[in-house]
């Protein structure tokens, strides 16, 4: 249920993203980001907020464990558009946790897949992908690369 313990603290964030996430010819572009994550509900809730300081936007995740389940659902809003996107669903295995759920990008039905992995003491990795068609072929259309800031409180 303490998955996403890692998260705890202050992260410089490095994104590469694709110019057009449908598109496995797009070029990609790279910016930063500064995130900060909190810990809730005696770990079976998780919250960050992360800034974008060179594209002029922020978000939101909260990550709520289901113990009848066995699962995490993880809920991105955008300070851009203000509500919920729908939620991903998944759970962590052999330390890397896979996410998985229906959405839409650019008109388009998708289903979406973050992955968290790589993850250390002082640095992880969450990657994004869609896919158009159910889930048989996928894109990587969005990395994250996270340093820790400070040190994790104990």
């Amino acid at each position: 249920m303490n998955d996403f313990d890692f998260l705890l603290g202050t992260w410089d964030v490095a994104n590469r993203w694709r110019t057009d996430f449908l598109d496995p010819d797009s070029g990609w572009e790279e910016f930063p980001a500064l995130s900060k994550a909190s810990r809730h509900f005696d770990g079976a809730a998780s919250f960050d907020e992360i800034e974008f300081p060179t594209k002029g936007f922020a978000g939101l995740t909260l990550r709520l464990y289901d113990p009848e389940r066995g699962q995490w659902s993880l809920y991105w809003a955008s300070r851009r558009t203000g509500t919920l996107f729908p939620p991903v669903a998944g759970r962590f295995t052999d330390g890397t946790g896979i996410f998985e759920g229906e959405d839409t990008h650019a008109g388009k039905a998708v289903r979406a897949r973050f992955v968290w992995k790589d993850i250390r003491a002082d640095s992880a990795r969450w990657e994004q992908y869609f896919s158009l068609d159910e889930g048989a072929t996928w894109l990587l259309n969005w990395t994250m690369d996270l340093t820790r800031r400070t040190a994790q409180p104990v």
